[in-house]
């Protein structure tokens, strides 16, 4: 128990962190992109109102214009932009035919290449995205269409190294944190370690202590009984001591069933045939309360386990469905092989739906689902428990359902 307690708060741990530099670096890096998309966008506009190419600034001495300062300084764009920017445009015709192309501010492309890649989103249909590094957007023209591409590859490689960066940076910190974790774990749940260790040990211990007296007053009750033969108080005490003795059982139990190594002898043993046997046990009490009892068992199914501890088990299971089953209920047990686990549940009518809160109680030590009823049903509460330790020790699951006015305990063990 507390080694699993340790490994779900590191799983905890481990997650939280995960999730909050997920947060974190995806929010930032995805700003980096946007910033690089916005970029290059506004680049794009800009050159589709000027057919391709930036605006032309003619100096007062009439000398052939060069690029000028850009409309808009001071919302993305510099004086320099104009020099910075690597682009190339193609004209197509209606056909998707090259016209004309102009790759006088790159290097990287020649107009054989710009033509093929234009004509390749041409045939898409695509109206703007990426093509590689390049960010395109097509443009309408009287007789065709102008793409225009701007190389966004400097941008996008310093976006890729910082999210490369960043993951390894992040995967680091992970890692680190769960060495950190591995080590100062083990010191931040030994307190629970201990007295839960404490706790158990004084419960084995208390109860061994309990056997010798119980013990000692079941012996002096039979000697007294012998002269007091029929004396109402002598039963009183006898049904007293019957139920501390079972409750001391129970409690020796579940607390080895709740040990790391639960000790459980498993051997091959005839399942369905075992519970047909338990069932057929409970059939004569089911029929005095006036309560039906109805199986659904798959025949031939075998188990490796520890026998006696599965015969536990379903008497719990069989024993807790009768005693909260109204007057004229009933009770059904089903045994079937799913896949590579083996499947039992146990369900019974009930007087009222039973809530989502209660049903995950219900594993839980001296938990009575129906209060008013515990004078009348007797036992402490320990049945369901008992019967998850025995479950876990196998290495199954156990789980309540309830619909409608029917509860199921339902037991899956691997095969």
């Amino acid at each position: 128990m507390i080694q699993k307690l340790r490994v779900k708060f590191i799983i905890a741990s481990m997650l939280s962190l995960a999730l909050v530099l997920l947060v974190i670096l995806g929010g930032v890096n995805a700003m980096s992109y946007q910033k690089v998309v916005r970029d290059a966008d506004r680049i794009l506009d800009l050159l589709s109102e000027n057919r391709g190419v930036f605006p032309q600034q003619t100096p007062p001495d009439g000398r052939e214009g060069k690029p000028g300062p850009i409309p808009g300084f001071g919302h993305g764009f510099s004086p320099e932009t104009p020099f910075e920017s690597r682009f190339f445009s193609v004209l197509l015709n209606e056909e998707g035919q090259v016209l004309q192309s102009d790759t006088g501010q790159i290097a990287a492309v020649d107009d054989r290449s710009a033509g093929e890649m234009a004509q390749a989103i041409w045939a898409s249909g695509s109206v703007s995205g990426f093509r590689g590094d390049y960010r395109y957007v097509r443009v309408v023209e009287t007789g065709g269409a102008r793409l225009i591409f701007v190389d966004c590859g400097r941008s996008l490689s310093n976006f890729r190294t910082t999210l490369i960066a960043s993951g390894l940076v992040a995967l680091a910190g992970l890692l680190a944190v769960f060495l950190l974790l591995l080590i100062l774990s083990k010191r931040i749940v030994r307190p629970v370690a201990e007295s839960y260790e404490k706790q158990r040990r004084f419960i084995t211990d208390a109860g061994h202590e309990l056997k010798t007296p119980l013990t000692i007053i079941g012996a002096d009750l039979d000697l007294v009984e012998q002269e007091l033969e029929g004396n109402e108080w002598l039963q009183d005490i006898r049904c007293q001591v019957r139920r501390l003795t079972g409750l001391t059982q129970d409690l020796i139990f579940l607390s080895r069933m709740e040990e790391e190594t639960p000790p459980i002898q498993p051997i091959e043993f005839p399942l369905s045939d075992l519970t047909e046997e338990m069932a057929q046990s409970f059939q004569g009490l089911a029929k005095a309360q006036g309560k039906g009892l109805v199986l659904s068992i798959q025949p031939m199914l075998s188990y490796t386990g520890d026998e006696n501890a599965i015969r536990q088990l379903l008497s719990i299971l069989l024993d807790n469905a009768l005693k909260y089953t109204p007057d004229e209920g009933e009770v059904e047990i089903a045994l079937k092989k799913e896949g590579r686990m083996i499947r039992l549940s146990v369900s019974n009518t009930i007087d009222r739906p039973m809530e989502r809160e209660m049903l995950d109680r219900l594993f839980d030590r001296f938990y009575r689902g129906d209060q008013s009823r515990s004078s009348q049903t007797g036992g402490y509460g320990l049945g369901l428990s008992i019967a998850k330790g025995i479950v876990l020790a196998h290495r199954g699951k156990i789980r309540a359902e309830s619909s409608g006015a029917s509860l199921s305990v339902i037991v899956s063990l691997p095969v």
